[in-house]
């Protein structure tokens, strides 16, 4: 899993915020989704977060990452 976070004007301090989101969010809540099938193939999945993930709680970070894996499935 990678994730790409431009700076979009924001500090380093908030984008490793935002990175470490993400990690904890695939950490605690994606890979329980992921197909035992498919979580034994190596997958290889990148994350470009657009500007409005700066503003984004936990929550609604979690909700929509969710929603986009749902959407791969």
């Amino acid at each position: 899993m990678g994730f790409v976070v431009p700076k979009y004007k924001h500090s380093g301090v908030e984008r490793n915020r935002v990175k470490r989101r993400l990690r904890e969010i695939v950490r605690l809540h994606m890979l329980q989704l992921l197909d035992p099938a498919v979580a034994t193939t190596p997958l290889d999945l990148v994350v470009r977060v657009f500007p409005s993930a700066y503003d984004r709680d936990y929550d609604t970070l979690r909700t929509e990452l969710l929603q986009a894996l749902r959407r791969l499935t």
